[in-house]
């Protein structure tokens, strides 16, 4: 295992990873609510960490990897309702739905999605303790809140100060009654009439959300794991407020390394449910093929923020569509002939683009270079040339869980395209008719097929194992 860096966020820089235990890695991401369907920036959080893990692990790291299920919540409770239906019910559904969304995009699951709601106790305990060392406080109407002001160091994770915030917090933060400061946040909830309540020292409620988290991430990982990640959303103030209530109950460094992901807007705007431009995973997947939303994904680096349109997502199609169409020449000759030796060279700078912060921008430059020479090697017929470059190809593209699809069967997915006008049964048959044409010798009516076939969207490839079909780009 070679050393890599990554950039911390609480430090604000990219720095050496240096493991609490040799080898090994415990990482914890903040997963999804699931009152609803996973939207493409779920997915961006998603996919990647998948290519993270895959990374990490494709150069002998053991890692353990945690995301965490959201099942209680003020959003479900009112979904629920609307719905008429049991928070069970609706988060069953949505928890399914997640998976499956996960699984199309080609992630690995997590090695353990805890649920909150399986963690009361536990969260309790933690309140318990914080309460009991005079850092979090019961108030008169039952919530209990956790007072900043009692942990020093406060901010550090956000860069922000209590006293700028507080100065600037007049118009904008709820200042509650029973609260000390106006930043003091929620850890249980008194519970409301018809809301789901779990029994407690300080009366029936529910759990904050910042404190699911921290119980969750200790009880799977321990009170110092090291690495956590989420969206860049969830910096401020749900890491923040996590690290306080952690550190404040065990007295122990919370997380080593601070990871966050950035957004995803929207043809140049934040997405929005106000603004029209809110997408769902299964929204974009009814137009583009799911891996054609991971290539995109991947092809940015995981800290920047990315602009999703469907020209953007046409452009990975037909850039991924490239590493398909150099599988399939090279499986037209050679079959799927694997070989174990790799270009070593090409391996090593793909490696070193993703041991510098998971640099995949620069990593899928190497691929496109892998990509070119084995094109070259299978035009030139130097079959020994061509089967170390595609065993290449096939070992990065797995690492990064591209080109996981049967080839033959991602280049005709008509997945947001028109239906063809033909069957595949017709196809073939004018295959045939143009064959016997070019027996005969009937070249003109055999490029008219090919043409007539390319008006209905369907290109004819000449191979030496005979004629093949895909859809037009």
């Amino acid at each position: 295992m070679q050393p890599f860096v990554l950039y911390n966020s609480e430090q604000r820089k990219k720095v050496e990873f240096v493991p609490r235990k040799q080898g090994h890695i415990d990482m914890y991401v903040c997963g999804m609510t699931v009152y609803d369907y996973c939207h493409i920036g779920h997915a961006r959080v998603m996919v990647a960490f998948d290519y993270i893990i895959r990374f990490l692990r494709s150069q002998g790291w053991n890692v353990k990897y945690i995301r965490n299920i959201t099942d209680i919540d003020d959003k479900i409770i009112k979904r629920a309702n609307e719905n008429g239906e049991t928070i069970t019910a609706l988060t069953d559904r949505f928890i399914a739905a997640m998976n499956e969304d996960a699984a199309n995009l080609g992630c690995l699951a997590p090695d353990e999605a805890p649920r909150a709601t399986e963690y009361i106790d536990q969260m309790q305990n933690m309140i318990g303790e914080l309460v009991d060392n005079g850092t979090a406080y019961p108030s008169n109407n039952g919530d209990v809140y956790f007072e900043v002001e009692k942990f020093a160091k406060y901010g550090r994770l956000s860069g922000r100060k209590l006293d700028d915030m507080q100065a600037g917090a007049s118009d904008r933060v709820d200042v509650e009654v029973e609260k000390k400061h106006p930043f003091d946040f929620v850890l249980w909830k008194h519970a409301k009439e018809n809301e789901p309540s779990w029994a407690s020292p300080w009366g029936n409620g529910r759990p904050g959300w910042h404190i699911e988290c921290s119980a969750m991430s200790t009880c799977c990982l321990g009170n110092h794991f090291d690495i956590h990640g989420g969206g860049s959303d969830l910096l401020f103030p749900h890491h923040e407020n996590e690290i306080a209530q952690s550190e404040a109950a065990t007295g122990e460094q919370y997380v080593n390394y601070w990871m966050h992901v950035g957004f995803i807007n929207v043809d140049g705007e934040k997405m929005s449910k106000s603004l029209g431009n809110f997408f769902t995973i299964r929204d974009v997947m009814d137009k583009f093929h799911p891996e054609v939303i991971r290539f995109f994904i991947v092809s940015s680096h995981y800290r920047s923020p990315v602009n999703f349109s469907d020209t953007a997502l046409k452009e990975a199609k037909t850039a991924l569509s490239r590493f398909y169409h150099s599988f399939k020449a090279y499986q037209q000759v050679y079959a799927d002939q694997l070989v174990d030796t790799l270009d070593e060279n090409l391996v090593e700078r793909f490696n070193a683009a993703m041991r510098d912060d998971f640099n995949t921008a620069e990593a899928i430059a190497v691929l496109f270079e892998v990509n070119k020479e084995l094109n070259r090697a299978v035009k030139e017929e130097n079959a020994e040339q061509a089967a170390i470059y595609f065993a290449t190809l096939r070992h990065l593209t797995n690492i990064l869980g591209l080109v996981q699809h049967d080839v033959e069967e991602f280049l005709k997915s008509d997945i947001g395209q028109d239906a063809l006008s033909l069957s595949e049964a017709e196809i073939e048959d004018l295959i045939i008719q143009r064959k016997d044409a070019k027996k005969a010798k009937d070249f003109a009516k055999a490029d008219e097929i090919r043409q007539s076939l390319l008006d209905q969207g369907v290109v004819l490839e000449d191979t030496r194992q005979g004629t093949v079909w895909r859809r037009a780009d």
